[in-house]
């Protein structure tokens, strides 16, 4: 009886860690179900772009045009927005005006396979994609490359870190930054070994590293998704000058972390720098 017993155990694990392994972009990458709207009717002056991908696809996106600041006119930058892991880009409407408010434009990029686009979420499909945001702003409404902000939300931070390697910007915003997918996988799965399951691996300390950009580390102090000590890793880990903003008892979704005040005037303060 023991040794059924003991073979059933090892056959439901089994089947859990084969489970967990075919279906881990399910639990990763979780999109909003349905269309998203017109950009012009949730953001008064916004429009609706199209970005083309490396591979040939696609997506929609929402380019927010700058609204004159407190001190004059707009600052001729640009915030690119990578968002997490979860919904669209009309979730991140409260944000871009927020920011344009303060003389920012800002292009909302929705990943393949959210936001109505075509594909499935991989790790080398997002970096095409911020690939494809990032030639949008400064192939097509040629803003320079140092005047493009990298605003990099949780899953998105790991987004922007890569891109910045290889294309430097004039600062980047990492908000709620995880050291590596397997690191924060293994908080939320201590039962599998994600280690060994993952196919993708977003490294963000190993990115951040080599960028020497100005960066500002924005996390919370009691976020339930991200462990604290991860953001303050990715901090510890950029190779230029570094900023951390923490907000005391904010959890990975609290409003002071979507579009908050510090989270918006620490972007301003980059912008500025970015415009000279």
């Amino acid at each position: 009886m023991l040794v059924q017993v003991l073979a059933g155990v090892v056959e439901l694990v089994v089947v859990v860690v084969t489970l967990a392994y075919l279906f881990q972009r399910r639990l990763i990458y979780l999109p909003s179900s349905g269309p998203v709207p017109p950009a012009a009717t949730v953001l008064p002056g916004a429009r609706d772009v199209r970005l083309e991908t490396g591979d040939g696809l696609t997506l929609g996106a929402w380019y927010v045009p700058a609204a004159s600041s407190d001190t004059g006119a707009d600052l001729g930058v640009s915030v690119l927005m990578a968002p997490g892991n979860a919904g669209d880009r009309s979730m991140r409407a409260p944000l871009a005006e927020a920011l344009r408010a303060r003389g920012m434009s800002v292009l909302l990029l929705d990943y393949r396979g959210y936001g109505g686009n075509p594909g499935d979420p991989t790790e080398e499909g997002l970096a095409l994609d911020v690939r494809a945001a990032r030639s949008y702003l400064v192939d097509e409404l040629n803003v320079p490359p140092d005047r493009v902000i990298y605003f990099g939300e949780s899953l998105g931070a790991a987004v922007v870190s890569e891109l910045a390697t290889e294309h430097p910007p004039g600062g980047m915003l990492l908000r709620s930054p995880f050291t590596s997918l397997a690191d924060v996988a293994a908080t939320l799965y201590p039962f599998l070994p994600v280690r060994l399951l993952l196919k993708d691996r977003f490294p963000v300390v190993e990115h951040v590293r080599e960028v020497r950009a100005p960066t500002v580390v924005v996390y919370g102090s009691a976020d339930s998704v991200v462990p604290t000590e991860q953001s303050r890793a990715v901090a510890r880990a950029v190779a230029g000058p570094v900023t951390s903003v923490e907000e005391p008892g904010a959890d990975h979704n609290d409003a002071v972390l979507l579009d908050g005040p510090r989270l918006v005037d620490a972007t301003a303060r980059l912008s500025v720098r970015a415009a000279g």
